[in-house]
């Protein structure tokens, strides 16, 4: 359970950084790019634990989905973070999938875990 809670603080910490980003993307903005890592990496922790508190068996169902829906998140960041480095604009239909999957994913956890 302690690696459930702590992937849930992640990516809160993740979440913050990443509604930074996709208010700047939606407005076309330029993304800072140390804000786009520092959220890439922290959720990725996020990720890391969750995988971690799946394993350990003591997650129910919500924490599995909730992992899957990261995973889904994770591969739209990957794609969101190439049109960054490539300094294209970044498409607003995968801004917000990415930040749903994510959003609807973080409180799956966070019921799953209460």
């Amino acid at each position: 359970m302690k690696m459930l809670v702590l992937s849930v603080i992640l990516f809160a910490i993740a979440a913050l950084g990443g509604l930074v980003l996709g208010v700047l993307g939606l407005r076309q903005r330029d993304l800072p790019m140390w804000l786009s890592l520092i959220h890439g990496v922290i959720a990725a922790a996020g990720l890391v634990t969750l995988i971690l508190g799946v394993i350990q068996g003591n997650a129910g169902s919500l924490p599995i989905i909730s992992l899957v829906l990261f995973l889904i998140a994770a591969l739209g960041g990957f794609v969101l973070f190439s049109y960054h480095l490539r300094r294209k604009p970044h498409p607003k239909s995968l801004i917000v999938i990415h930040a749903l999957a994510a959003v609807i994913a973080f409180v799956l956890l966070l019921i799953g875990i209460l």
